[in-house]
């Protein structure tokens, strides 16, 4: 399938045309390029994230050896053991221990207690933006929302909060395909860093603590089990670079859709408490932030008629499955007022997104300030896409209010 390029410029701004001809003549392609099984129908992808036959990791059943696969480079041990030990890359019954517990610190009742403090941080980034005239939104207002968020969170100082962007930066890098040296060798810095940093902040709750999500995963207990510091070090970090680079590219990629469509725009400018809830999961779907997620064929299986081996790895692609005609109405369409919209934007499965409910919190109050409070916000010149395409999302967002 020659149309799908996840390393061209042109694919990247411009990838629907190609899962659109992927989902009508070959759903289930094995793509040389990168090795993988690519699954661009909703139906097919929404079943296997669901498929206990796959698995984020396969090490918890086979060695590098028993799989066919070659041992990752000792020199990216600090990155692998940080995101190894995260829900993210877990099968059970790590996984569900690690779940269970995490749960009970990140609860709904958490969750929600944070929205005056959304509310607020997100009036006041919307203020600088207007002070300016306008600006960058992304820099100025979809970056900052989530740091400050996890920030708060997690109890990091004002003073160092600046440092959390850069690492979730870095570390995401590995999520590409093929990340090169130079890449992998940020990661695995930032990883260093990162991890140091929040033992510290642990043995800080350990000795006093307060009320935020640290002190409260250091408390969580069943059955006299808890989470180890690497555990808990893992979690924190997930958090912060699931939720910061999803809700980030939800907001970009968001208001670029919402400019080139002036009518929803208009639609949603025109009465924002009635929109707003089916705006955000449609800006989700329209425009999903991770195009693609990765799963490991744990047994033999079938997919839509194809034989595929254990041992191969499955690209199941987000962005595809959003589009699908056979699942969403007039697919290619934004309509903010999408009301059958089961997306697949936050995964499925045991691995469903934990921070669903935060994210949809703060792209709630992101997008509800800037609708109510810049009312002419206006596109000053078309954007550029970031290089990345796993996660894929804007250099910036020029505007004036």
């Amino acid at each position: 399938m020659t149309l799908f390029d996840p390393w061209s410029a042109d694919f990247i701004a411009h990838p629907y045309e190609a899962y659109a001809e992927l989902r009508a003549t070959s759903p289930v392609h094995f793509h040389e390029p990168t090795g993988q099984w690519l699954v661009s129908r909703y139906e097919d992808v929404s079943a296997l994230l669901r498929d206990r036959r796959l698995g984020r990791t396969y090490t918890h059943r086979f060695s590098h050896e028993e799989f066919g696969q070659t041992p990752p480079d000792p020199a990216h041990e600090p990155f692998h053991t940080l995101n190894s030990n995260g829900l993210l890359d877990l099968e059970a019954p790590d996984h569900t221990r690690i779940r269970r517990l995490v749960a009970k610190a990140f609860t709904p009742r958490m969750v929600e207690g944070l929205r005056p403090t959304v509310a607020r941080l997100a009036d006041e980034l919307v203020s600088g933006l207007l002070e300016e005239g306008g600006g960058d939104l992304i820099a100025a207002v979809a970056e900052p929302l989530p740091v400050a968020v996890i920030a708060e969170m997690l109890g990091v100082p004002t003073a160092d909060r600046g440092l959390l962007r850069p690492w979730s930066a870095a570390i995401t890098g590995m999520f590409e395909l093929n990340p090169s040296a130079e890449v992998a060798k940020r990661a695995v810095d930032a990883s260093v860093e990162f991890s140091d940093y929040l033992r510290a902040l642990i043995r800080e709750r350990r000795a006093a603590p307060g009320n935020d999500l640290i002190s409260a995963l250091i408390a969580a207990q069943e059955d006299g089990d808890a989470l180890s510091e690497q555990e808990m070090v893992s979690t924190c970090v997930l958090l912060l670079n699931a939720g910061h680079e999803a809700t980030v590219n939800t907001t970009g990629n968001g208001w670029w859709a919402l400019f080139r469509n002036p009518d929803q725009l208009a639609l949603l400018r025109s009465d924002v408490d009635a929109h707003l809830a089916t705006a955000v999961e449609e800006l989700m779907r329209y425009d999903t932030p991770l195009q693609m997620f990765e799963r490991w064929v744990l047994e033999d299986i079938e997919v839509a008629g194809v034989s595929i081996p254990r041992g191969s790895e499955l690209a199941l692609l987000f962005g595809s499955a959003n589009r699908d005609g056979a699942r969403f109405t007039d697919p290619d369409r934004l309509d903010v007022t999408r009301a059958d919209n089961p997306h697949i934007t936050f995964g499925a499965g045991i691995h469903f997104c934990l921070g669903a409910p935060l994210a949809r919190l703060e792209l709630t109050e992101s997008y509800g300030a800037l609708l109510r409070r810049a009312p002419h916000l206006t596109l000053l010149r078309e954007p550029d896409w970031q290089p990345g395409y796993v996660i894929r999302g804007l250099t910036e967002l020029l505007v004036t209010t």
